[in-house]
C-alpha cells in the first residue's frame, strides 16, 4: 500500500511539475539604452525636433515683427490698406500654426519619424525577446519598464542581457536602469538568470 501511494504521489509530482510554467521579465528601455542603432535614431529625432522648433520660432518671431510694425503704422493707414495688413499677419499666423501641426501634431512628421526609425527597432526587440522565449520555454515574459506595475522583480528572472546576446549587443557597463519602485540607479550589466 505504501509503494502505490509513493508511486501515484510521485506521478502526480511529476505531471504537476511539468505542467509548471515558467516566466521572466525584461526591461525594455535598458534593451534599448544598450542598441547604438536607438541611441542614433533618438539623436536624430532630437536634431529634428530641435530643427524644427527653430523653424516656427522663426516663423512666429516674424509674425511678433510684422504686428509690432502695423501697430505702428496703423494710424497713418488708410482702412483698405490697413484691412490687407491685418488679413496677411493672420495668413502668417495660420499658416505658422499649420506648421506648427504638421510638424509637432498628433500624426505631424515628427510621430511619423519616430515611426519610421524607432518601430523597427522595437520590432527588433520583441522578435528577440519572443525568439529567447520561445527557446526556453517561457510561458510568459513580462516588462518592467512598461505601464505594468511590478512591486517586486528578483532580478535571476531578468533575462534582459540574454535577449541583447540574443541580438548580438553586449550590454554596456554602468547602464542606468529603472529600479522596480521607478527610481534610477546605476548597474553593471544584469547578470545571474538562468
Amino acid at each position: 500500500m505504501r509503494k502505490i501511494f509513493f508511486t501515484v504521489a510521485l506521478f502526480f509530482t511529476t505531471i504537476i511539475a511539468g505542467n509548471a510554467q515558467k516566466y521572466a521579465y525584461v526591461d525594455t528601455q535598458y534593451i534599448l539604452d544598450n542598441m547604438q542603432e536607438y541611441k542614433d535614431a533618438q539623436t536624430e529625432i532630437d536634431q529634428l525636433s530641435i530643427d524644427w522648433q527653430k523653424e516656427l520660432e522663426k516663423k512666429f518671431g516674424e509674425i511678433d515683427k510684422m504686428y509690432k510694425q502695423f501697430q505702428v503704422d496703423a494710424v497713418l493707414l488708410p482702412e483698405d490698406t490697413k484691412k490687407k495688413r491685418e488679413d496677411e499677419i493672420i495668413k502668417a499666423e495660420k499658416d505658422a500654426k499649420d506648421l506648427q501641426k504638421k510638424r509637432f501634431g498628433k500624426d505631424g512628421d515628427l510621430f511619423k519619424k519616430r515611426q519610421e526609425l524607432i518601430k523597427p527597432i522595437q520590432d527588433k526587440v520583441f522578435n528577440g525577446i519572443s525568439e529567447y522565449a520561445r527557446e526556453k520555454n517561457y510561458a510568459f515574459v513580462f516588462d518592467k519598464s512598461g505601464a505594468l506595475t511590478i512591486v517586486y522583480a528578483d532580478s535571476k528572472l531578468d533575462i534582459s542581457d540574454e535577449v541583447l546576446q540574443k541580438l548580438g549587443i553586449t550590454p554596456q557597463q554602468n547602464t542606468p536602469t529603472n529600479n522596480t519602485n521607478g527610481t534610477k540607479t546605476t548597474t553593471t550589466p544584469k547578470s545571474g538568470k538562468k
